[in-house]
């Protein structure tokens, strides 16, 4: 997902007139912008021979097999959905897991199982060396529901699993049921191979990520902090970006962080009565709504470009080692490292692109009204829902405050009531009232950044690097360059951030490998999912060996 909002704007820049700027001079320090990672093999010797039994026909058709086989099984979350053990479509999860059981025997047979709120699975590789902090990877068993009314559209049954000779296709295929089968079959696939870790690995998969994983990821974390403790974990391997070609460079992308969220409740309470005798002002509860909602679409928060935002981070790789960046946009961030006329220059240039300007900023929609219930009779109520992504350097106390001061001027203007999330801002004792809250108390905080100067950031990127290079004397790869990204949606790391200060949301796939995400026809390539496979054995013996994790 994170390419579909990051990545991919970077090409409509090329299409973006960019005048020359004859004041930007060389930077000597540009070579240096984003250093990379030489590509970590592991030593050990068992390494290879589970390598090498990936690349088997054998082990294709046991990939395809078990990741058709979760496909067809219904895993659906919903925006409304009781409480595990209340509400009766929980019970497929079982079903899930039983299936999970008969598909990964020796996982189930050597590893320890916790099932948190019944359905939220937890497994313990245990290591031989308490010393060492252990890994976690992460997945989630549900997915997006299918919309009945498309599935006519869809090239194969949503449900079905189909393998094409290339594809497999259905609702979870790529999101997420790739990642937690790949993870799965790596293990399955060392344990054949007699694979005993001294780091511990455990594996967490929450079942309602697509609805913010509160009954999930939500308990399992806390579950996570009480056995393990307060930042336990060496690092986190999450969803998240995959590689992409972009301007003749092929590129990685682990986000590194993920911006915040608010949904802010605008309600207008007004006397009732008869729609042939309108308020004095003319305006009733909607139209005092209108007014505030073009109020809040006239004065948004203005995005502003800084250093220390990963996208940043992630313009300055394309400029070291695409080839085919525009080259003013190159000579704008190469000198933007330490020119705050060039940043401001280079800010001007990818905001040209409305979705870079937006991954950056703090956003606003407004996403849902209501008002009125018949047409002779005054509203008494009348709401709306304000949708904000907040930047990575912005705080959700910022958001509300944006908000309060556009809509006490306007409360003071009008002389009426007005409370923001909870405290009485201007109290006027009419009849009229706005009142603004969190509308399902679900505000969340940008995350904390994960830092790329440190050895999780390296043994990842190295990890990812020999993974594509598959041999180290593979001569033919395409080159390979990590960048950090930014989420600018919500994962189950949400819920993780105590645990790990080393947190990567990444999905070692081709932006072409996987398509049809939270739509028709989701479908993935099947030689992706082995390398999915290859990738994770590779980081599980890299973490292993490592001294310094």
């Amino acid at each position: 997902m994170v390419f579909v909002l990051l990545v991919t704007p970077l090409l409509l820049l090329a299409d973006v007139e960019i005048p020359d700027i004859p004041w930007f001079g060389s930077n000597p320090s540009a070579q240096n912008m984003c250093p990379q990672t030489k590509a970590l093999h592991p030593r050990a010797k068992k390494a290879a021979n589970v390598l090498n039994s990936i690349d088997s026909p054998e082990f294709l058709a046991q990939a395809v097999g078990t990741l058709s086989g979760a496909v067809k099984i219904r895993t659906e979350t919903f925006d409304v959905m009781g409480k595990v053990g209340e509400d009766p479509a929980w019970e497929v999860f079982g079903t899930f897991q039983t299936y999970l059981q008969g598909a990964f025997p020796l996982v189930h047979e050597q590893l320890k199982l916790a099932k948190v709120n019944t359905f939220g699975l937890v497994y313990e590789w245990t290591g031989s060396n308490s010393t060492l902090k252990p890994i976690l990877l992460a997945a989630h068993q549900d997915t997006v529901p299918v919309n009945p009314a498309t599935i006519d559209e869809w090239t194969h049954p949503p449900w079905s699993g189909h393998y094409d000779g290339e594809w497999i296709w259905g609702r979870g295929s790529d999101d997420d049921k790739s990642a937690l089968v790949s993870i799965l079959l790596a293990i399955e696939t060392m344990l054949l191979h007699r694979v005993k870790p001294q780091r511990t690995v455990v594996l967490a998969f929450g079942f309602d990520e697509e609805v913010s994983g509160r009954q999930g990821a939500g308990m399992i974390a806390p579950y996570l902090e009480q056995h393990y403790g307060a930042d336990a974990f060496a690092m986190l391997v999450d969803e998240g970006g995959g590689m992409v070609e972009e301007y003749g460079a092929l590129f990685a992308a682990p986000a590194i962080g993920e911006k915040g969220y608010i949904d802010t409740r605008i309600e207008i309470t007004t006397p009732g009565g008869h729609s042939s005798i309108p308020p004095p002002s003319q305006h009733t509860g909607i139209g005092i709504l209108s007014q505030i909602i073009v109020l809040l679409e006239s004065n948004t928060i203005l995005p502003r470009l800084s250093r220390s935002q990963p996208i940043y981070d992630s313009f300055k790789c394309v400029a070291q080692h695409a080839p085919g960046i525009p080259s003013t946009l190159k000579r704008a961030i190469e000198k933007s490292t330490d020119s705050e006329r060039a940043l401001h220059r280079m800010e001007e240039m990818i905001f040209a692109d409305n979705m870079i300007k937006s991954i950056v900023g703090t956003t606003q929609a407004v996403d849902m009204i209501q008002g009125g219930v018949k047409s002779n009779a005054l509203p008494e109520q009348s709401w709306a829902v304000v949708n904000s992504r907040i930047s990575t350097d912005s705080t959700v106390s910022a958001v509300k405050s944006h908000y309060t001061s556009l809509i006490k001027d306007f409360a003071i203007t009008n002389n009426v009531t007005f409370i923001a999330f909870g405290d009485m801002i201007h109290d006027r004792g009419s009849l009229v009232k706005i009142e603004i809250s969190d509308a399902w108390g679900t505000a969340l905080e940008p995350a904390p950044v994960t830092p790329i100067d440190a050895e999780p950031y390296k043994l990842l990127s190295g990890t990812i690097i020999a993974t594509e290079s598959r041999g180290k004397n593979d001569t033919d790869a395409p080159p390979l360059y990590v960048m950090p990204s930014v989420m600018s949606g919500n994962t189950d790391t949400r819920h993780y951030w105590n645990i790990s200060s080393h947190i990567f949301r990444y999905s070692h796939i081709r932006m072409t490998d996987g398509t049809g995400i939270h739509t028709v026809d989701e479908h993935v390539r099947v030689t992706a999912i082995v390398g999915m496979v290859r990738f994770f054995v590779n980081l599980l013996f890299n973490a292993d060996e490592a001294i310094n994790l």
